[in-house]
């Protein structure tokens, strides 16, 4: 020690006359008496003095012991201090290293919460969920610029419309899911591009003379081949044998036979063609079977007209001999009965029923009263009528 003022030459880390304090930068280690440094981080504390348990005063955005990490809501740890998480304000936290936001908040994700999550679009009132299904459609969308509609930005086959919501073509709607048409290969997408009723899934447009809600039936006069496929024309009956026609879907052999025994009866080619006129084209066939349907349907409407023409007439013939026989009970007529000194006059005539009775009587005298009563005036009698 000094030998004046008896100071003694403490070591590092000590101060004070008996060196029993800790210096500037130290602190006592609990159980002991032994002082250690504070180590505080100059770049994240704002001394190098800490306290006695060893903890620095940090600076903003700065913690721990040694003041030598970021706080929550902040990152990067540099010379100076650290710099505040840019979240959007959608979340408080972020990687201290990186900055990259943790927990983003309100259907956001990205590095700073700035962008929406998948099946979310942004909105004036921030993300939010798209219109379109997972079923329909990959559930997510966008906004086209100056829209603010959003779309579905890929339907699932079988689906079409701004949210995927509608039926494509070929498909058609069976509780909410759209379902492809069934129509077994009768029908041409380019002459009827629905392929089928949206609604209920009926076949449109069935071709190759076929027809059913799913095309799997032939139209009548026609039956399936003996390969199942393709619908041909009945075998139709001429003479002791059949003939056979043919007609099958396009792109397949057209053909029109007859029966050898046919050719061979006793009916010549010339008979033959003026009782069944045969073509060899289908078109040629299909049309003579419209035509005799289409005459048949003119008969029937024709006979209906005739029927009802002639009830109307019969009605009108009743109707015109009642009225003639009303007209003739309904004449007028006369009863007059004389009894001692009074003359009943009475008269019937519907569609007359105020007759003027003045006349009846050839009598300059006589007077008829308003209540309708002719009164007779003799130099004698009175009658009244």
């Amino acid at each position: 020690c000094n030998h004046t003022a008896g100071q003694c030459r403490c070591p590092a880390g000590y101060t004070g006359p008996s060196c029993h304090s800790c210096a500037h930068g130290f602190f006592p280690q609990q159980g002991g008496q032994q002082c250690q440094p504070c180590s505080c981080s100059p770049a994240g504390a704002t001394s190098d003095q800490c306290d006695h348990s060893g903890k620095c005063q940090c600076k903003v955005g700065v913690t721990g012991l040694k003041c030598d990490r970021c706080s929550e809501g902040y990152y990067r740890f540099n010379e100076t201090t650290c710099e505040p998480c840019q979240c959007n304000n959608r979340s408080q936290t972020c990687d201290n290293s990186t900055g990259t936001c943790l927990d983003c908040q309100e259907n956001t994700k990205g590095r700073h919460c700035e962008l929406c999550k998948e099946g979310f679009y942004r909105s004036t009132h921030g993300c939010q969920h798209c219109p379109c299904s997972s079923v329909a459609s990959t559930g997510t969308c966008h906004i086209q610029p100056g829209e603010s509609v959003p779309r579905c930005d890929q339907c699932k086959p079988g689906y079409t419309g701004l949210n995927c919501n509608q039926c494509d073509k070929g498909y058609y709607n069976s509780d909410s899911i759209c379902v492809r048409c069934e129509c077994n290969g009768n029908v041409e997408p380019v002459l009827s591009p629905s392929v089928c009723r949206p609604d209920s899934g009926e076949c449109i447009g069935c071709l190759y003379h076929t027809t059913g809600f799913h095309c799997e039936l032939c139209q009548e006069g026609y039956t399936r081949d003996s390969e199942g496929t393709n619908c041909t024309r009945k075998e139709a009956t001429l003479g002791p044998e059949p003939t056979e026609f043919t007609t099958s879907a396009p792109n397949t052999t057209k053909a029109t036979s007859f029966s050898t025994a046919v050719l061979n009866s006793t009916l010549s080619p010339t008979t033959l063609q003026t009782i069944f006129p045969v073509s060899s084209s289908d078109n040629s066939t299909s049309a003579f079977t419209d035509v005799s349907w289409t005459q048949f349907n003119i008969i029937i409407l024709t006979v209906i007209i005739i029927v009802v023409v002639l009830l109307m007439g019969f009605v009108g013939a009743v109707y015109m001999y009642r009225e003639y026989q009303n007209r003739k009970l309904n004449a007028p007529f006369w009863t007059i009965e004389l009894k001692e000194d009074n003359i009943s006059f009475s008269s019937y005539h519907d569609s007359i029923p105020n007759a003027d009775v003045s006349g009846l009587l050839e009598d300059d005298g006589n007077e008829v009263a308003p209540n309708g009563q002719l009164t007779l005036t003799t130099p004698m009698h009175n009658y009244k009528a």
